[in-house]
C-alpha cells in the first residue's frame, strides 16, 4: 500500500518561532501516523524548503498553519486545511487526519481548472457551515493583517533599535544645537527615523499584497504614506491596506472583461492609476476622524500608564501571555511600537516586560523544580533562559500547550506582576526588540530587569507546585 503524502506550509508574523515549532510538531506527528510530509517555512529569514509543482501535485493533502499570506492559490485542486499557526503546534494529528479521512474541502480559486489527477478522486463534501464560514472569514482577515505586521516589523526593530543606540550618547546626541551632539549619534538616528518612518506604509501595503497580491501593493503603499503624513499612524495605515486590496479586487472584477491581450496593461498601468486615484478619495475624508482616533488612543493610554499603572499592567500582561505570539499578544506589541515613534517609552517597556517573563517563567521552574520535569523539558526550559533573555515568548508554548487550563493563567499572572512593576517604576525601553541586549539604552534597567525577575519568579513558584503535586503519584519519564 502506496503511504499517503502531505504538504505543509507554515508561518507566523515574526518568522522567528511559531514557524518553526508548527513545522516541528507537524512532522513528528507525520512520522507517529506513518505519513510522509514536506514543511515549507515562511520565516524571517524568507521561503525554506521550498514546495515544487511536483510536491504538491503528488500530494493527497495540504496543511496551511500561518497567519500570514503564504499563496494557497498554488494548492487548486487539492484537499486543503487552512488554520492559525497556533493549531499547527497544538493539534498537528488533527490536521494531519482532516486530510486522511477526506473531511477537508477542495481549495478552488477563481479562474482557475483543477489539475485531472487532482480532481479525479475528489469526492463531493457538504457545504460548510455558516459558523465555519465565519471562523474562516475572520482568520482571513486576521491572516491579511499579520501578513501586514510581519513584513513591517524589520523596519521597525531595525531602526527602533539604531534609535536606541543613538541614545547612549545622551538623549539630545543627534541635536547639532545642543552640546550633547555627535555626528555618529546623529547618523544613526536619522537612519533609524527613516527606517521607522516605513512602518505605516510598509504595515498598508502587505495587508493590500495579501489581499490582492502584486497590484493590491502600490496602493496599500500610497494610502499607507497618507495616513503617516495625516497623523492618522497605524490605525489609519491598517485601514488603508484593507481598503486599497479591496480597491484592487474591485478593480479586478470590474475590468475582468477586458481581452487577455490586455492583462499587462492593467497591471502595469489601469491598476496603479485608478487604484492610487481610488485610495485617495476613499483616504481623504477619513483622515481627520481616524487622527482624532489615533491621537485618542495616545493620549488615554498615556495617562493609564501614569494614573492607574496597575490596571494597564494587568490589562497588557494578560494579552501578551495568554496566547504568547498570537492575536493579543501581538496586539500589545504592535500598539507599543506605535507608540513608540510617537515618544511614548514607558508602554513598550511595559510590553516588553511581559513578553519576556513567559520563557523565564518556564526556565526558572525547571530549574527550582527538577525533579517534576523530565531530562527533554529540563533541556527545553534551560534553552528558555536564553529565548526569554532576547524576548522570544513562543519558547514556554510546548509546556503551556500540555494543560493550557492551568499553565497559561499562571504565565498571564507572571507577565502582569512584571508589568505591572514595570510602569509602576516608570521604566522607559526605547527600542521594540532585544531583550536584556538593549539594557544599556533602558532608562531604569535595573528596575526593569527586578520586574521581570519578580513576575518570573512568582510564576515559576506556582507552576513548579502545580507540576509536583500532579507527579506526586506519577513519576516523571527520564
Amino acid at each position: 500500500m502506496t503511504r499517503k503524502k502531505i504538504v505543509a506550509a507554515t508561518g507566523c508574523p515574526t518568522g522567528i518561532a511559531h514557524t518553526f515549532m508548527a513545522a516541528e510538531a507537524l512532522k513528528k506527528a507525520a512520522k507517529k501516523l506513518d505519513i510522509d510530509i514536506k514543511v515549507e517555512t515562511h520565516g524571517q529569514v524568507g521561503i525554506e524548503n521550498g514546495l515544487t509543482e511536483e510536491d504538491i501535485r503528488e500530494a493527497d493533502g495540504v496543511i496551511v498553519a500561518a497567519d500570514k499570506d503564504v499563496n494557497t492559490d498554488r494548492f487548486h485542486g487539492k484537499r486543503l486545511v487552512e488554520v492559525p499557526v497556533a493549531r499547527g503546534i497544538r493539534g498537528p494529528e488533527d490536521l494531519i487526519h482532516q486530510i486522511l479521512n477526506e473531511e477537508a474541502s477542495i481549495h478552488k480559486v477563481s479562474g482557475q481548472e483543477a489539475n485531472e489527477t487532482s480532481s479525479s478522486s475528489i469526492t463531493e463534501k457538504r457545504e460548510p457551515t455558516n459558523e465555519s464560514n465565519r471562523k474562516k472569514w475572520v482568520h482571513t482577515i486576521y491572516k491579511n493583517l499579520m501578513n501586514g505586521v510581519s513584513h513591517m516589523l524589520p523596519f521597525v526593530v531595525g531602526g527602533g533599535v539604531l534609535i536606541a543606540i543613538s541614545f547612549l550618547f545622551g538623549i539630545y546626541s543627534a541635536d547639532p544645537n545642543h552640546e550633547q551632539y555627535n555626528q555618529f549619534a546623529a547618523f544613526l538616528k536619522n537612519v533609524g527615523d527613516l527606517s521607522f518612518s516605513l512602518m505605516v506604509p510598509m504595515l498598508a501595503a502587505f495587508i493590500a499584497q495579501s489581499i490582492a497580491k502584486r497590484p493590491g501593493m502600490v496602493v496599500g503603499f500610497i494610502g499607507g504614506l497618507l495616513a503617516d503624513q495625516g497623523g492618522a499612524g497605524f490605525l489609519g495605515g491598517i485601514l488603508a491596506g484593507f481598503a486599497a486590496g479591496y480597491i484592487i479586487i474591485l478593480l479586478q472584477t470590474i475590468l475582468k472583461k477586458m481581452p487577455k491581450s490586455l492583462d499587462g496593461l492593467k497591471s502595469i498601468f489601469l491598476y496603479p492609476v485608478l487604484g492610487i486615484l481610488l485610495i485617495g478619495a476613499v483616504m481623504m475624508p477619513l483622515m481627520a476622524p481616524v487622527t482624532g482616533l489615533n491621537e485618542g488612543l495616545v493620549n488615554f493610554l498615556s495617562s493609564v500608564q501614569t494614573t492607574n499603572p496597575l490596571i494597564l499592567g494587568l490589562i497588557v500582561g494578560a494579552m501578551c501571555g495568554f496566547d504568547m505570539g498570537g492575536p493579543f499578544n501581538k496586539a500589545a506589541y504592535v500598539t507599543g511600537t506605535a507608540l513608540l515613534t510617537q515618544g511614548n517609552l514607558s508602554f513598550m517597556a511595559g510590553v516588553s516586560a511581559a513578553c519576556i517573563a513567559p520563557p523565564l517563567i518556564i526556565a526558572f521552574a525547571t530549574l527550582f523544580f527538577r525533579p517534576y520535569f523530565s531530562k527533554e523539558e529540563r533541556n527545553a526550559g534551560a534553552v528558555n533562559f536564553i529565548l526569554g533573555s532576547t524576548h522570544i515568548t513562543e519558547g514556554a508554548i510546548p509546556f503551556a500547550a500540555k494543560n493550557p487550563v492551568v499553565v497559561i493563567p499562571i504565565i498571564m499572572l507572571g507577565s502582569s506582576i512584571a508589568a505591572v512593576m514595570t510602569y509602576m517604576f516608570g521604566v522607559q525601553v526605547p527600542a521594540p526588540h532585544g531583550g536584556f541586549l538593549v539594557l544599556p539604552v533602558v532608562t531604569g534597567a535595573f528596575q526593569w530587569v527586578l520586574s521581570i525577575l519578580v513576575g518570573s519568579i512568582i510564576g515559576a513558584i506556582i507552576y513548579g507546585l502545580y507540576r509536583k503535586r500532579i507527579t506526586q503519584n506519577k513519576p516523571v519519564e527520564e
